[in-house]
């Protein structure tokens, strides 16, 4: 099961990376394999030519693993020890949402899914970043519990979790598709 896992996690991955949502180096993405324990990516992860070894297995309780894994390992650990619905993880980066985020305070799709999915989403707007990843893993928390399980991150990215690893790509395609037709209307 766990090989299967890893093996659905390179995919999605390299789907993820084909569609601008990863760059080289930037993004995470994990899952929840017991009550205190996920897989995520390393540091050095290269999201187009994932293999096993670039998933690292972490507990809650941290320890020297952390230093090889994401530097958002913090963040998912925060997010699967408070949401209970938190099964898969992702922070992407696409670049039109990314984009749409820079000058807006709400993400309204027009098209049908984007607003069918997500009729309006409250932009967060993480002030100085400087501190943000001190900050991020409760913030992140705070704002799924109070918002919505897609998070846009003004001129940082999506953070979104899902119980099913395809839905939880699933809805960063459709986020980043409705905002580009958003940015082609203008």
């Amino acid at each position: 099961m766990y090989k299967l896992l890893i093996d659905d996690l390179i995919e999605l991955s390299l789907s993820m990376f084909r569609k601008n949502f990863f760059g080289i180096f930037h993004g995470s993405i994990s899952s929840k394999i017991g009550e205190d324990k996920f897989i995520i990516n390393t540091k050095d992860a290269i999201f187009d030519e994932l293999k096993d070894e670039d998933f690292i297995t972490l507990s809650f309780h941290e320890d020297y693993r952390y230093k090889s894994a994401s530097i958002d390992s913090l963040i998912h650990k925060n997010i699967y020890k408070n949401i209970s619905d938190a099964k898969n993880i992702c922070y992407a980066m696409p670049h039109n949402i990314t984009t749409y985020s820079l000058t807006h305070d709400n993400f309204k799709p027009k098209d049908y899914f984007g607003n069918l999915i997500y009729p309006s989403i409250k932009i967060y707007d993480p002030g100085d970043f400087k501190d943000w990843y001190k900050r991020a893993p409760n913030e992140i928390v705070d704002y799924f519990k109070e918002e919505s399980d897609l998070m846009i991150i003004k001129g940082y990215g999506i953070y979104t979790y899902s119980r099913d690893l395809k839905q939880l790509v699933k809805k960063i395609a459709i986020i980043e598709n409705s905002a580009k037709i958003l940015m082609n209307i203008k």
